[in-house]
């Protein structure tokens, strides 16, 4: 190849040039010009396209119809599954919370039978740190705070998510409660400890790994002037601006005689000493070389 030659190619314009200045593709545009000049089909090859488009839509219609006489065939067993789900699910949680139950009662007796071979002094103490841990029912006068969804939150996302009351939502208000001075707090009968956790979990809230629903009443016993000390708590002001904006329910009510719950008795772990590792044993018929000698 000669150097004008080479040239003339570096020369030719790049491809979004050509793209803009021949938009048609030449073979599009040779079958144009032979259209042009042969004219539309006629004869055996119009009626021969014109039945295979018509055999074309016969079964694209044909699939459509297998597939919704399929979904519709369908319908039945996952709906009947779904239902299976759901019933199973309120079986489990209906022998869970009578279990739950039977626990609380067995514990009382427990704490009866303990109180009574105690002392006076050492069942009181008992008592206070039970109470103050959460592993006791409480009684007093305290504020309740009611967190609903908004009319129109969208339980899967989408433009209407902020809606929605979240788990930290529920971290916010609690802590301010214990900011604020409350001694025992309870969310929907779930009774908070030193170890409780409030997480999401896919488009549910649990506490303490027991799921809650809207409306969330946080129930929280304390001094008398609690419902002031969390009015004037940052946390506060954010709900009632989100509860003006997102339109979500947050009110508060001071309430006289709550009983909250006591709460699950938690799974401590403790630390232990490891064992004192054992000696390297030596080999039979050496003995250890003394250090320090020449």
């Amino acid at each position: 190849m000669t150097g004008p030659e080479k040239q003339r190619r570096w020369m030719s314009p790049d491809f979004l040039s050509e793209l803009f200045s021949n938009p048609l593709d030449p073979g599009y545009a040779d079958a144009a010009a032979r259209r042009a000049q042969q004219g539309p089909p006629t004869g055996w090859r119009r009626t021969s396209r014109r039945s295979a488009l018509i055999v074309v839509a016969v079964l694209i219609g044909l699939l459509f119809a297998v597939a919704y006489r399929q979904t519709v065939a369908d319908e039945p067993r996952r709906s009947q599954a779904r239902a299976d789900l759901v019933g199973q699910i309120k079986q489990r949680q209906e022998a869970t919370d009578d279990l739950r139950g039977q626990a609380d009662r067995l514990r009382d007796d427990v704490a009866r039978e303990r109180d009574a071979a105690l002392g006076a002094d050492e069942a009181a103490q008992r008592r206070d740190a039970e109470a103050a841990t959460g592993l006791r029912r409480v009684t007093g006068d305290g504020l309740v705070v009611r967190l609903t969804d908004a009319p129109d939150a969208a339980e899967g996302g989408g433009e209407h998510e902020l809606g929605r009351i979240f788990d930290r939502d529920l971290q916010l208000v609690t802590n301010a409660l214990w900011a604020s001075g409350a001694e025992a707090i309870a969310i929907n009968d779930q009774r908070l400890t030193a170890t409780s956790t409030i997480r999401k979990a896919g488009g549910a809230i649990l506490v303490d790994f027991r799921p809650v629903t809207s409306p969330y009443e946080i129930r929280a016993i304390g001094p008398r002037d609690l419902d002031d000390r969390f009015a004037d708590t940052a946390a506060a002001a954010l709900m009632r601006k989100v509860a003006d904006g997102e339109h979500i329910g947050f009110d508060t009510r001071r309430t006289d005689d709550l009983n909250l719950p006591a709460a699950t008795e938690p799974q401590l772990n403790y630390a232990t000493r490891p064992a004192p590792p054992s000696p390297t044993p030596t080999s039979a018929g050496t003995s250890p070389i003394p250090s320090g000698g020449d």
